[in-house]
């Protein structure tokens, strides 16, 4: 008989039934072998006695497992809505206190698990909210250059310049695809940087070159200070696109004829990688905010840009074990410091 589908009904049935009928037939037995009358009466009001315990314990057990099974299913209940932890039972002795034991666990990881998923939903909301904030400008100036070239007359200096700001939206909304699909796909882990052992100024060098026409457009000079032969264990690629963003934001917000110089710094635990300007600086209640997704002072908004370099700038050093942080001073520039690990420390 298989105990796991048997009903408990059936159980107790069962356990009746062979117990009535082992009693009656040792009763039997022991009256054929002595032939006293009072040997088979005193079997029979054996078997009824057990009976009649019997038929109160089914009734006491039946009537707590109700109310076990009742209490269970309550505390489930409040489990899948989750208005509240399972109780604990007092005695950790009971069947309940295990199963109830092992449902505040339950209850734990359900909890987490909302809460993930809560934050996963809040993120993508806020996704979408900056996508489309940072898409509609564009579209809608692609939308009112595109409806005056068809509506009205134009000469051909104007259809050049109109064709000149729809090829800048365009540049601007590919840009800013390219950034949003490097950053979640770093942010799911469909990116996984590869650190590797290689000179860091080769890693400065494809930074550098980057923003070497923007800077001398501008009259800023460049100095780097890196030793030629310091190792360290780093993805490159993505480390140079992380300096590069700090390097691109140097040069947009450095007047023309400033300074952005780099240097570099070996420490016991990390390399410190410094990239410092001569531009306007930020404030120190921003500072904090920079380094969010879309984050744009009031100030700068007449610059280009769309506030994500530096969120994924700090996404890429994080990745590789180490931190950055900013000191700014309005008026007298900024310096931002990556502090990538040693490769024994990782």
């Amino acid at each position: 008989m298989n105990l796991r589908w048997t009903s408990v009904k059936k159980i107790f049935l069962l356990t009746w039934g062979g117990m009535a009928v082992s009693m009656l037939v040792i009763a039997g037995v022991l009256f054929a072998m002595t032939g006293e009358r009072w040997v088979l009466i005193s079997g029979m009001l054996l078997t009824l006695c057990a009976l009649s315990w019997m038929f109160l314990l089914t009734v006491v057990f039946s009537k707590r497992l109700s109310i076990f099974t009742r209490e269970l299913c309550r505390e489930m209940d409040r489990m899948i809505s989750g208005s509240g932890e399972p109780l604990r039972a007092a005695d950790s002795e009971t069947l309940f206190a295990r199963i109830s034991y092992r449902l505040s666990r339950m209850y734990g990881i359900m909890q987490e698990n909302r809460r993930k998923v809560d934050e996963e939903r809040q993120e993508l909301q806020m996704l979408v909210s900056d996508v489309s904030h940072q898409v509609k400008t564009p579209v809608s100036n692609l939308k009112m250059v595109t409806d005056t070239l068809l509506s009205k007359p134009v000469t051909e200096e104007e259809r050049r310049e109109f064709l000149q700001g729809i090829q800048n939206q365009t540049d601007k909304l590919e840009f800013l695809f390219q950034a949003l699909v490097k950053t979640s796909r770093l942010e799911i882990g469909a990116i996984r940087l590869e650190k590797k052992d290689a000179l860091l100024i080769d890693t400065l060098a494809m930074a550098l070159s980057g923003i070497v026409y923007a800077a001398e457009k501008k009259g800023i000079s460049v100095t780097v200070d890196c030793p030629d032969d310091l190792h360290l264990s780093h993805d490159s690629k993505w480390t140079a696109e992380a300096l590069f963003n700090l390097l691109d934001n140097a040069v947009k917000y450095t007047p023309a004829g400033g300074a952005i110089r780099v240097s570099v710094e070996q420490w016991e635990m990390y390399v410190k990688l410094d990239v410092s300007d001569t531009g306007k600086g930020i404030l120190e209640s921003n500072q904090a905010a920079i380094f969010r997704r879309f984050y744009r002072e009031e100030e700068v908004h007449g610059e280009q840009g769309i506030g994500i370099g530096l969120y994924l700038t700090r996404e890429i050093v994080t990745k590789q074990g180490g931190y950055i942080k900013v000191l700014s001073e309005v008026g007298r520039g900024s310096t931002f410091s990556v502090f990538l690990p040693w490769r024994y420390f990782i």
